[in-house]
C-alpha cells in the first residue's frame, strides 16, 4: 500500500494510524503496524537524511540535514523540537546517515559524510562526536567538537552511499552503496575507524537485488529519483546485531542474520519488504531503544515521523 504524495497533506491531518502491512519470506510471515506519531516541528530540519536514537536518554533522536550547516537536531518521538547542536570541526558536504558506537568515554555519534551523487570524490569521511547531553530543561544547545575523523576510499572507485551503521555483533561499521544494482557492501572495524585517519574499505559482497522501478515509479518520482526508489537511503542494526533495517524511497526492508552468520552473507538473502510508509523521500531510519519499534522520517516539509512496529511472526 502506498499513499499518493499529492494527497499527503490531507491524509496527515486526518490519519492517526496506517493499516498493518504484511510481508512474506521463505520462513513465514510478518506483519507491521505503521503509525504517524507527529511531524518534525523544527522547520530548519527540512532535508532529514539520518536518524539515530540517543543512547544516554530515552525518547530522543538525533537527526541532520544532508547539506548546509554542520549541526545536529534533537527531536522527540513525536517530532517535537528539543534543540540543536553545532558540530565544531566538521563540514557538511553531503551528510547522509548517522549511527552510534561505544567508546571508553561514552557513546560517540558517527556522522557519515558519504553522499556522492555524481561519483566525483576520491574519499568520503566519518566524523565521531560525543553524544550531546541535554540541559536541565531537557533541551539541547551549544556545540560538540569532533573527537576523531577518518577518510575512507572505496577499492573500486567513488560510490554514492546513504546507508551507514555500526553492527554490535561484528563491531564493524557497514556502508551500503546506493547507485549500484545490486547495492555493494563495505565495512571497517570500529577500532580501526577510531584510530586511523585514512583507510581503504574492502568490498565484502553485494546485497540481495532490490526491486527494479516500475513505470509508475519513474513517473511518480521523476527521472532523477525514479531509478533509485528501491535503493538504500538509510541503515540501522538492532542492539543485538540480529536484525538490520534498510529504508528506501518506496519500501522498508528487514534483514535477519542467522546464528554464526556474517552480515555480508545475511544481506545477500531476500529480506522482508514492507511497501511504505507513504511519503516521497524517506532517508532516515533507526531502531528505537529496546528494538521494539523502528522510527522513520523523510526529507521535506511537513516531515512526518513514522513508528514501525512488528506485530507477529508465524512459523
Amino acid at each position: 500500500m502506498r499513499i499518493d504524495h499529492r494527497r499527503f497533506t490531507t491524509l496527515l491531518l486526518s490519519l492517526i494510524a496506517l493499516p498493518a502491512f504484511t510481508a512474506c519470506s521463505p520462513g513465514g510471515q510478518q506483519s507491521a503496524g505503521i503509525t504517524i506519531t507527529g511531524t518534525i516541528a523544527n522547520t530548519s530540519l527540512d532535508e532529514a537524511s539520518g536518524m539515530q536514537a540517543a543512547k544516554n536518554v530515552s525518547d530522543v533522536y538525533f537527526l541532520h540535514n544532508d547539506d548546509g550547516k554542520a549541526e545536529l537536531f534533537a527531536v522527540g518521538p513525536d517530532g517535537a523540537d528539543l534543540g540543536r547542536i553545532s558540530v565544531a570541526g566538521a563540514e557538511n558536504r553531503d551528510w547522509e546517515d548517522i549511527s552510534s558506537v561505544p567508546s571508553d568515554k561514552g557513546p560517540l555519534l558517527v556522522i557519515a559524510d558519504t553522499g556522492d551523487n555524481f561519483a566525483q570524490y576520491d574519499s568520503v569521511r566519518l566524523y565521531f562526536v560525543p553524544e550531546p547531553e541535554p540541559g536541565a530543561d531537557g533541551r539541547y544547545s551549544g556545540s560538540q567538537t569532533v573527537q576523531h575523523e577518518i577518510d575512507l576510499e572505496y577499492p573500486d572507485g567513488p560510490r554514492d552511499c546513504e546507508s551507514v551503521a555500526w553492527d554490535p555483533h561484528s563491531d564493524r561499521i557497514y556502508l551500503l552503496s546506493k547507485r549500484d544494482q545490486p547495492a555493494q557492501i563495505y565495512s571497517i572495524a570500529r577500532e580501526d575507524a577510531l584510530r586511523m585517519d585514512h583507510a581503504k574499505l574492502p568490498l565484502q559482497g553485494v546485497a540481495y537485488p532490490f526491486r527494479a522501478p516500475t513505470q509508475r515509479d519513474l513517473v511518480e518520482f521523476g527521472q532523477r529519483d525514479g531509478p533509485w526508489v528501491s535503493q538504500p537511503t538509510g541503515l540501522d542494526f538492532s542492539s543485538d546485531g540480529r536484525k538490520a533495517v534498510v529504508i528506501s524511497y518506496r519500501s522498508l526492508y528487514l534483514f535477519s542474520r542467522e546464528e554464526g552468520e556474517a552480515w555480508p552473507a545475511a544481506f545477500g538473502r531476500k529480506p522482508l519488504e514492507f511497501e511504505g510508509p507513504g511519503s516521497r523521500k524517506e532517508e532516515a531510519v533507526t531502531f528505537a531503544r529496546g528494538d521494539e519499534t523502528i522510527m522513520v522520517t523523510t526529507e521535506g516539509i511537513p516531515a512526518p515521523v513514522y513508528q514501525f512496529r512488528l506485530l507477529e511472526e508465524a512459523p
